[in-house]
């Protein structure tokens, strides 16, 4: 969630991207039952998270 960059995430291997990717979307899970149950303090969270795991996926699609 920290904005990664595609560089970096190229130079990851498979299982480091796959492990990213299933604690990106868990993450992504809690952020959503936050803003259902109205304890979401920054919904830019969610957005990011999202643009996060677009660009894992992107690099993964990349590397290949």
């Amino acid at each position: 969630m920290s904005e990664t960059t595609m560089e970096t995430m190229k130079g990851w291997t498979a299982e480091e991207r796959t492990a990213k990717l299933n604690e990106w979307t868990q993450a992504l899970f809690n952020l959503r039952l936050q803003k259902a149950t109205g304890q979401l303090e920054n919904p830019m969270k969610i957005r990011d998270l999202k643009r996060d795991i677009a660009r894992l996926k992107t690099a993964e699609r990349m590397s290949r």
